[in-house]
Protein backbone atom coordinates (compact mmCIF):
# COMPACT_ATOMS: atom_id res chain seq x y z
CA UNK A 1 0.00 0.00 0.00
CA UNK A 2 1.96 2.97 -1.45
CA UNK A 3 1.71 6.38 0.22
CA UNK A 4 2.70 9.43 -2.04
CA UNK A 5 5.00 12.17 -0.20
CA UNK A 6 3.27 15.10 1.37
CA UNK A 7 5.59 17.39 -1.13
CA UNK A 8 3.81 16.27 -4.21
CA UNK A 9 0.45 17.65 -3.01
CA UNK A 10 1.34 21.09 -1.91
CA UNK A 11 0.47 24.41 -3.95
CA UNK A 12 3.34 27.01 -3.24
CA UNK A 13 1.67 28.66 -0.94
CA UNK A 14 1.06 25.66 1.46
CA UNK A 15 4.33 24.98 0.58
CA UNK A 16 5.35 28.21 2.25
CA UNK A 17 3.33 27.59 5.33
CA UNK A 18 5.02 24.19 5.49
CA UNK A 19 8.47 26.09 5.63
CA UNK A 20 7.53 28.91 7.66
CA UNK A 21 5.91 26.71 10.60
CA UNK A 22 8.82 24.14 10.44
CA UNK A 23 11.13 27.74 10.80
CA UNK A 24 9.28 28.70 14.02
CA UNK A 25 9.98 24.55 15.04
CA UNK A 26 13.60 25.08 14.25
CA UNK A 27 13.97 27.92 16.40
CA UNK A 28 12.33 26.72 19.27
CA UNK A 29 13.89 23.53 19.72
CA UNK A 30 17.40 25.88 19.17
CA UNK A 31 16.27 28.11 22.31
CA UNK A 32 14.04 24.85 24.25
CA UNK A 33 17.04 22.05 24.88
CA UNK A 34 15.83 21.01 28.03
CA UNK A 35 11.75 20.57 29.82
CA UNK A 36 12.47 23.18 31.71
CA UNK A 37 12.49 25.62 28.28
CA UNK A 38 10.08 24.20 26.84
CA UNK A 39 7.86 24.71 29.65
CA UNK A 40 8.51 27.82 30.15
CA UNK A 41 8.42 28.93 25.93
CA UNK A 42 5.24 26.99 26.48
CA UNK A 43 3.81 28.96 29.61
CA UNK A 44 5.16 32.36 27.23
CA UNK A 45 3.23 31.81 24.24
CA UNK A 46 -0.02 30.21 26.54
CA UNK A 47 -0.32 33.67 28.43
CA UNK A 48 0.01 35.23 25.24
CA UNK A 49 -2.75 33.54 23.60
CA UNK A 50 -4.79 34.49 26.26
CA UNK A 51 -4.93 30.63 28.57
CA UNK A 52 -5.01 31.44 32.60
CA UNK A 53 -2.88 29.88 34.82
CA UNK A 54 -4.60 27.18 36.99
CA UNK A 55 -3.19 27.96 40.43
CA UNK A 56 -4.35 31.32 40.67
CA UNK A 57 -7.87 30.01 40.25
CA UNK A 58 -8.12 27.17 42.72
CA UNK A 59 -10.12 28.10 45.47
CA UNK A 60 -11.78 31.28 44.06
CA UNK A 61 -15.27 31.63 42.95
CA UNK A 62 -13.88 31.63 39.10
CA UNK A 63 -16.23 28.95 37.17
CA UNK A 64 -15.06 27.39 33.96
CA UNK A 65 -16.83 27.36 30.64
CA UNK A 66 -16.99 26.21 27.14
CA UNK A 67 -14.30 28.48 25.71
CA UNK A 68 -12.13 29.32 28.45
CA UNK A 69 -8.33 28.13 28.63
CA UNK A 70 -6.39 27.03 31.65
CA UNK A 71 -3.30 25.28 31.53
CA UNK A 72 -1.26 24.22 35.29
CA UNK A 73 2.53 23.17 35.23
CA UNK A 74 4.33 20.77 37.41
CA UNK A 75 7.65 21.79 38.73
CA UNK A 76 8.35 23.22 36.14
CA UNK A 77 8.89 20.44 33.91
CA UNK A 78 5.67 19.09 32.69
CA UNK A 79 2.02 21.05 31.93
CA UNK A 80 -1.31 20.35 30.77
CA UNK A 81 -3.33 22.85 28.84
CA UNK A 82 -7.33 22.45 29.04
CA UNK A 83 -9.76 24.52 26.38
CA UNK A 84 -12.64 23.85 27.54
CA UNK A 85 -15.27 22.08 25.13
CA UNK A 86 -19.02 22.53 24.70
CA UNK A 87 -19.89 19.06 25.63
CA UNK A 88 -20.01 18.31 29.17
CA UNK A 89 -16.51 16.80 30.70
CA UNK A 90 -17.83 13.70 31.57
CA UNK A 91 -18.46 12.81 27.72
CA UNK A 92 -14.37 12.41 27.81
CA UNK A 93 -11.46 14.36 26.23
CA UNK A 94 -9.60 14.65 22.89
CA UNK A 95 -6.34 14.62 24.21
CA UNK A 96 -2.57 15.10 22.45
CA UNK A 97 0.21 13.55 25.00
CA UNK A 98 3.83 14.16 24.13
CA UNK A 99 7.23 14.54 26.54
CA UNK A 100 9.48 17.11 26.28
CA UNK A 101 12.83 15.50 27.88
CA UNK A 102 15.28 13.77 25.81
CA UNK A 103 18.82 11.86 26.15
CA UNK A 104 21.68 13.66 27.28
CA UNK A 105 24.06 13.42 29.85
CA UNK A 106 23.51 14.74 33.24
CA UNK A 107 26.15 16.80 35.73
CA UNK A 108 26.20 14.06 38.91
CA UNK A 109 25.56 16.14 42.37
CA UNK A 110 29.41 16.49 42.86
CA UNK A 111 30.90 16.74 39.47
CA UNK A 112 33.88 18.75 39.53
CA UNK A 113 37.49 17.27 40.01
CA UNK A 114 40.98 17.77 38.74
CA UNK A 115 42.79 15.00 36.50
CA UNK A 116 46.25 15.53 35.09
CA UNK A 117 46.01 19.40 35.11
CA UNK A 118 42.32 19.45 33.75
CA UNK A 119 39.46 20.17 35.26
CA UNK A 120 36.96 17.32 34.07
CA UNK A 121 33.08 17.24 35.51
CA UNK A 122 30.98 13.63 36.05
CA UNK A 123 28.36 12.91 34.52
CA UNK A 124 25.60 10.19 34.23
CA UNK A 125 23.84 9.33 31.09
CA UNK A 126 20.00 10.11 30.62
CA UNK A 127 17.72 7.64 28.37
CA UNK A 128 19.16 4.96 25.83
CA UNK A 129 21.59 6.32 23.95
CA UNK A 130 24.71 5.37 21.81
CA UNK A 131 27.44 6.13 23.94
CA UNK A 132 29.84 6.71 21.16
CA UNK A 133 27.62 9.09 19.58
CA UNK A 134 28.35 11.49 22.50
CA UNK A 135 32.23 12.28 22.39
CA UNK A 136 34.18 15.01 20.13
CA UNK A 137 31.32 16.98 19.72
CA UNK A 138 30.80 20.56 21.08
CA UNK A 139 28.28 20.50 24.65
CA UNK A 140 26.80 23.51 26.12
CA UNK A 141 25.45 23.61 29.75
CA UNK A 142 21.62 24.08 30.26
CA UNK A 143 19.67 24.14 33.66
CA UNK A 144 19.46 25.19 36.99
CA UNK A 145 21.36 25.20 40.45
CA UNK A 146 19.05 26.34 43.61
CA UNK A 147 21.22 27.69 46.21
CA UNK A 148 20.51 27.65 49.60
CA UNK A 149 20.44 31.63 50.07
CA UNK A 150 20.40 33.13 46.75
CA UNK A 151 17.14 31.50 44.66
CA UNK A 152 17.11 28.89 41.70
CA UNK A 153 20.10 30.10 38.96
CA UNK A 154 19.65 29.62 35.38
CA UNK A 155 22.40 27.86 33.77
CA UNK A 156 23.39 28.53 29.92
CA UNK A 157 26.74 28.47 28.41
CA UNK A 158 27.70 27.42 25.11
CA UNK A 159 24.89 28.75 22.50
CA UNK A 160 25.99 32.12 22.16
CA UNK A 161 28.83 32.35 19.64
CA UNK A 162 31.22 33.81 21.63
CA UNK A 163 30.37 31.59 24.78
CA UNK A 164 32.97 28.38 25.55
CA UNK A 165 32.12 25.12 25.08
CA UNK A 166 32.64 21.73 26.49
CA UNK A 167 33.41 18.06 25.49
CA UNK A 168 33.89 14.34 26.20
CA UNK A 169 37.29 13.63 24.55
CA UNK A 170 37.93 10.15 22.41
CA UNK A 171 41.16 8.27 21.60
CA UNK A 172 43.22 9.23 18.74
CA UNK A 173 42.75 6.71 16.20
CA UNK A 174 46.42 5.86 16.42
CA UNK A 175 46.24 4.28 20.10
CA UNK A 176 42.56 3.18 19.89
CA UNK A 177 43.47 -0.57 18.44
CA UNK A 178 42.05 -2.33 21.64
CA UNK A 179 38.94 0.10 21.12
CA UNK A 180 38.24 -0.81 17.82
CA UNK A 181 37.93 -4.22 18.86
CA UNK A 182 35.37 -3.74 21.18
CA UNK A 183 31.62 -4.05 20.66
CA UNK A 184 30.19 -0.83 20.07
CA UNK A 185 28.22 -0.52 23.31
CA UNK A 186 31.18 -1.49 25.01
CA UNK A 187 33.92 0.78 23.00
CA UNK A 188 33.24 3.90 25.39
CA UNK A 189 32.10 3.18 28.90
CA UNK A 190 29.05 5.18 31.05
CA UNK A 191 31.96 7.12 33.58
CA UNK A 192 34.18 7.42 30.35
CA UNK A 193 31.43 10.70 29.51
CA UNK A 194 33.17 13.12 31.69
CA UNK A 195 33.34 16.75 30.16
CA UNK A 196 36.46 18.68 30.06
CA UNK A 197 35.75 22.47 31.38
CA UNK A 198 38.96 24.08 32.35
CA UNK A 199 42.98 23.74 32.30
CA UNK A 200 44.79 26.82 33.65
CA UNK A 201 45.76 26.70 37.20
CA UNK A 202 45.04 29.54 39.72
CA UNK A 203 48.20 31.27 40.89
CA UNK A 204 48.93 30.42 44.37
CA UNK A 205 47.50 26.90 44.92
CA UNK A 206 49.23 23.96 44.73
CA UNK A 207 46.43 20.95 45.18
CA UNK A 208 43.81 21.31 42.44
CA UNK A 209 44.76 24.45 41.16
CA UNK A 210 42.92 24.12 37.57
CA UNK A 211 39.39 23.15 39.87
CA UNK A 212 39.62 25.68 41.92
CA UNK A 213 40.15 28.74 38.83
CA UNK A 214 37.61 26.63 37.44
CA UNK A 215 35.35 27.42 41.22
CA UNK A 216 36.66 31.03 40.95
CA UNK A 217 35.12 31.61 37.68
CA UNK A 218 31.44 30.14 38.40
CA UNK A 219 31.37 32.28 42.02
CA UNK A 220 32.56 35.77 39.98
CA UNK A 221 29.54 34.82 37.42
CA UNK A 222 27.09 33.35 39.12
CA UNK A 223 27.87 33.85 42.94
CA UNK A 224 27.90 29.98 43.59
CA UNK A 225 30.07 27.16 45.41
CA UNK A 226 30.99 24.03 45.28
CA UNK A 227 28.73 22.76 47.45
CA UNK A 228 25.60 24.15 45.29
CA UNK A 229 26.14 21.37 42.63
CA UNK A 230 24.68 19.47 45.33
CA UNK A 231 20.94 20.90 44.18
CA UNK A 232 21.77 21.71 40.88
CA UNK A 233 19.75 19.68 37.73
CA UNK A 234 22.65 20.49 34.84
CA UNK A 235 22.34 18.67 31.83
CA UNK A 236 25.04 18.57 28.97
CA UNK A 237 23.48 18.60 25.59
CA UNK A 238 24.59 19.67 22.02
CA UNK A 239 26.08 23.02 21.61
CA UNK A 240 24.97 25.10 18.67
CA UNK A 241 20.88 25.57 16.32
CA UNK A 242 19.16 23.40 14.49
CA UNK A 243 19.69 23.51 11.28
CA UNK A 244 18.05 22.70 7.57
CA UNK A 245 19.07 19.93 6.31
CA UNK A 246 19.42 18.69 2.22
CA UNK A 247 19.96 21.02 -0.43
CA UNK A 248 16.49 21.39 -0.99
CA UNK A 249 16.33 22.52 2.83
CA UNK A 250 13.36 19.90 3.18
CA UNK A 251 14.48 18.88 6.44
CA UNK A 252 15.55 19.79 9.97
CA UNK A 253 18.67 18.35 11.85
CA UNK A 254 18.59 19.19 15.28
CA UNK A 255 18.89 18.32 19.12
CA UNK A 256 16.25 16.95 21.14
CA UNK A 257 13.87 16.04 18.47
CA UNK A 258 12.06 12.84 20.17
CA UNK A 259 9.83 14.29 21.38
CA UNK A 260 9.79 17.62 20.76
CA UNK A 261 8.74 17.20 17.36
CA UNK A 262 5.67 15.84 18.45
CA UNK A 263 5.27 18.25 21.46
CA UNK A 264 5.44 21.44 19.37
CA UNK A 265 2.49 20.57 16.90
CA UNK A 266 0.46 19.27 19.72
CA UNK A 267 0.71 22.53 21.58
CA UNK A 268 0.23 24.12 18.41
CA UNK A 269 -3.19 22.87 17.40
CA UNK A 270 -4.27 23.36 20.55
CA UNK A 271 -3.77 26.90 20.41
CA UNK A 272 -5.27 26.92 17.15
CA UNK A 273 -8.53 24.95 18.94
CA UNK A 274 -10.44 27.60 20.30
CA UNK A 275 -14.15 26.25 20.38
CA UNK A 276 -13.62 22.46 20.15
CA UNK A 277 -17.05 20.41 21.13
CA UNK A 278 -14.99 17.96 23.61
CA UNK A 279 -12.51 19.68 25.49
CA UNK A 280 -9.46 19.55 24.02
CA UNK A 281 -6.03 19.12 25.83
CA UNK A 282 -2.44 19.18 25.01
CA UNK A 283 -0.27 17.00 27.74
CA UNK A 284 3.37 17.73 28.43
CA UNK A 285 5.25 15.29 30.05
CA UNK A 286 8.95 14.43 31.70
CA UNK A 287 11.14 11.17 32.39
CA UNK A 288 9.38 9.25 29.44
CA UNK A 289 12.63 8.35 28.21
CA UNK A 290 13.58 6.92 31.58
CA UNK A 291 9.92 4.67 32.38
CA UNK A 292 7.54 7.77 32.94
CA UNK A 293 8.69 7.72 36.51
CA UNK A 294 8.63 10.19 38.84
CA UNK A 295 6.36 13.03 39.87
CA UNK A 296 7.08 14.78 36.67
CA UNK A 297 6.40 11.44 34.84
CA UNK A 298 3.34 10.06 33.06
CA UNK A 299 3.22 7.69 35.82
CA UNK A 300 2.17 10.40 38.53
CA UNK A 301 -1.24 11.69 39.04
CA UNK A 302 -0.60 15.46 38.14
CA UNK A 303 -2.95 14.51 35.00
CA UNK A 304 -5.50 12.88 36.87
CA UNK A 305 -5.59 16.12 40.27
CA UNK A 306 -5.97 18.61 37.58
CA UNK A 307 -8.63 17.61 36.06
CA UNK A 308 -10.23 17.10 39.17
CA UNK A 309 -9.64 20.60 39.69
CA UNK A 310 -10.83 21.45 36.12
CA UNK A 311 -14.13 19.13 36.93
CA UNK A 312 -13.85 21.49 40.60
CA UNK A 313 -13.86 25.01 38.82
CA UNK A 314 -16.51 24.03 36.63
CA UNK A 315 -19.24 22.88 39.44
CA UNK A 316 -19.34 19.47 38.62
CA UNK A 317 -16.88 17.30 40.31
CA UNK A 318 -17.63 14.18 41.73
CA UNK A 319 -14.78 11.00 41.93
CA UNK A 320 -17.62 9.33 39.19
CA UNK A 321 -17.47 12.32 36.73
CA UNK A 322 -13.74 11.67 37.05
CA UNK A 323 -13.59 8.28 36.25
CA UNK A 324 -15.90 9.33 33.28
CA UNK A 325 -14.36 11.79 31.92
CA UNK A 326 -10.89 9.83 31.86
CA UNK A 327 -12.41 6.40 30.68
CA UNK A 328 -14.05 8.04 27.87
CA UNK A 329 -11.45 9.88 26.34
CA UNK A 330 -9.41 9.61 23.37
CA UNK A 331 -5.73 10.52 23.01
CA UNK A 332 -2.95 10.53 20.58
CA UNK A 333 0.20 9.55 22.24
CA UNK A 334 2.11 11.47 20.09
CA UNK A 335 5.50 10.37 19.88
CA UNK A 336 8.12 9.81 17.39
CA UNK A 337 8.99 6.40 15.27
CA UNK A 338 11.92 5.47 13.61
CA UNK A 339 12.20 6.55 9.63
CA UNK A 340 13.18 3.84 7.45
CA UNK A 341 16.66 4.41 6.73
CA UNK A 342 17.97 3.48 3.65
CA UNK A 343 21.57 2.71 4.73
CA UNK A 344 20.08 0.42 7.06
CA UNK A 345 17.24 -1.37 5.36
CA UNK A 346 18.07 -4.85 7.29
CA UNK A 347 16.65 -3.79 10.71
CA UNK A 348 12.90 -2.55 8.86
CA UNK A 349 10.54 -4.20 6.94
CA UNK A 350 9.66 -2.30 4.55
CA UNK A 351 5.89 -2.20 4.38
CA UNK A 352 5.86 -1.39 7.45
CA UNK A 353 7.98 1.55 8.30
CA UNK A 354 7.14 5.15 8.00
CA UNK A 355 9.14 6.90 5.32
CA UNK A 356 10.33 10.60 5.86
CA UNK A 357 8.05 12.86 3.81
CA UNK A 358 5.35 10.96 3.68
CA UNK A 359 3.28 12.33 6.45
CA UNK A 360 2.24 11.71 9.98
CA UNK A 361 2.35 8.26 11.16
CA UNK A 362 0.64 5.63 13.29
CA UNK A 363 1.92 3.33 15.05
CA UNK A 364 -0.80 0.80 15.96
CA UNK A 365 1.84 -1.00 18.78
CA UNK A 366 5.19 -0.42 20.28
CA UNK A 367 6.50 -2.70 22.74
CA UNK A 368 9.61 -5.49 22.42
CA UNK A 369 8.77 -8.99 19.81
CA UNK A 370 6.23 -10.10 20.93
CA UNK A 371 4.37 -6.62 21.40
CA UNK A 372 5.75 -6.77 25.08
CA UNK A 373 5.05 -3.44 26.92
CA UNK A 374 2.67 -1.93 24.12
CA UNK A 375 -0.78 -0.40 24.01
CA UNK A 376 -2.87 -2.08 20.90
CA UNK A 377 -4.83 0.32 19.28
CA UNK A 378 -8.71 -0.82 18.76
CA UNK A 379 -9.28 -1.33 15.27
CA UNK A 380 -12.47 0.61 15.54
CA UNK A 381 -10.53 3.59 16.93
CA UNK A 382 -8.05 4.23 13.93
CA UNK A 383 -11.28 3.64 11.47
CA UNK A 384 -12.59 6.78 13.36
CA UNK A 385 -8.87 8.35 12.93
CA UNK A 386 -8.70 7.23 8.84
CA UNK A 387 -12.32 8.76 8.55
CA UNK A 388 -11.18 12.11 10.00
CA UNK A 389 -8.00 12.28 8.12
CA UNK A 390 -9.43 11.58 4.86
CA UNK A 391 -11.74 14.14 5.06
CA UNK A 392 -8.95 16.70 5.88
CA UNK A 393 -6.74 15.85 3.28
CA UNK A 394 -3.96 15.12 5.90
CA UNK A 395 -1.53 12.88 4.81
CA UNK A 396 -0.45 9.96 7.02
CA UNK A 397 1.46 6.36 7.33
CA UNK A 398 1.36 3.39 9.44
CA UNK A 399 4.41 1.63 10.90
CA UNK A 400 5.91 -0.56 13.00
CA UNK A 401 9.01 -0.01 15.14
CA UNK A 402 11.53 -2.68 13.13
CA UNK A 403 11.60 -5.94 12.08
CA UNK A 404 9.84 -8.68 14.98
CA UNK A 405 12.67 -9.51 17.23
CA UNK A 406 15.06 -6.60 16.07
CA UNK A 407 14.12 -4.59 18.81
CA UNK A 408 11.11 -2.09 20.14
CA UNK A 409 10.43 0.69 22.07
CA UNK A 410 7.16 2.41 24.27
CA UNK A 411 5.55 5.25 24.97
CA UNK A 412 3.22 7.11 27.21
CA UNK A 413 0.35 5.60 25.42
CA UNK A 414 -0.28 2.34 27.63
CA UNK A 415 -0.01 4.57 31.09
CA UNK A 416 -3.41 6.27 29.60
CA UNK A 417 -4.81 3.20 28.27
CA UNK A 418 -4.95 2.31 31.87
CA UNK A 419 -7.85 4.80 32.59
CA UNK A 420 -9.70 3.03 29.72
CA UNK A 421 -9.11 5.97 26.75
CA UNK A 422 -8.60 4.79 23.45
CA UNK A 423 -4.94 5.25 22.53
CA UNK A 424 -2.56 5.19 19.59
CA UNK A 425 1.00 6.82 18.95
CA UNK A 426 1.25 9.11 16.32
CA UNK A 427 4.06 11.16 15.38
CA UNK A 428 6.86 12.21 13.32
CA UNK A 429 9.15 9.56 11.57
CA UNK A 430 12.93 10.51 12.83
CA UNK A 431 16.65 9.28 11.56
CA UNK A 432 19.11 9.10 13.90
CA UNK A 433 17.09 8.69 16.87
CA UNK A 434 18.75 9.05 20.09
CA UNK A 435 21.55 10.89 18.73
CA UNK A 436 22.81 14.30 19.50
CA UNK A 437 21.59 15.55 15.85
CA UNK A 438 18.69 13.85 15.21
CA UNK A 439 17.04 14.57 11.62
CA UNK A 440 12.70 15.10 10.53
CA UNK A 441 10.95 15.91 7.36
CA UNK A 442 9.35 19.44 7.56
CA UNK A 443 6.56 18.00 5.38
CA UNK A 444 5.82 15.69 8.32
CA UNK A 445 5.81 18.23 11.10
CA UNK A 446 3.50 19.70 9.15
CA UNK A 447 1.24 17.14 8.44
CA UNK A 448 1.35 16.40 12.01
CA UNK A 449 0.33 19.98 13.03
CA UNK A 450 -3.06 19.23 10.79
CA UNK A 451 -3.44 15.50 12.05
CA UNK A 452 -3.91 17.22 15.28
CA UNK A 453 -5.65 19.82 14.61
CA UNK A 454 -8.17 17.28 12.69
CA UNK A 455 -7.97 15.13 15.97
CA UNK A 456 -9.85 17.88 18.69
CA UNK A 457 -11.92 19.80 16.27
CA UNK A 458 -13.63 16.45 14.68
CA UNK A 459 -13.29 13.51 17.45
Amino acid sequence: MERKTAWEKYTRKQKTEVMTFAEGYRQFISDCKTERECVKEFVKIADNQGFKDLSKLIGKKTRLKAGDKVYLTNMGKAMALFVIGKEPLENGMNILGAHIDSPRLDLKQNPLYEDSGLAMMDTHYYGGIKKYQWVTLPMALHGVIATKDKGVIEINIGEKELDPVFGVSDLLIHLAADQMDKKAAKAVKGEALDICVGSIPLKGEEKDAVKKNVLKILNEKYGIDEEDFISAEIEVVPAGSARDYGFDRSMIMGYGQDDRVCAYPSFWALMNTPKPNKTAVCLLVDKEEIGSVGATGMHSRFFENTLAEVLELMGCYSELTLRRAMSRSKVLSSDVSAGFDPNYPDVSDKNNSAYMGKGMVFNKYTGARGKSGSNDAAAEYIGELRRILDKDKVSYQTSELGKVDQGGGGTIAYILANYGMQVIDSGVPVHNMHAPWEITSKADIYEALKGYECFLKNL
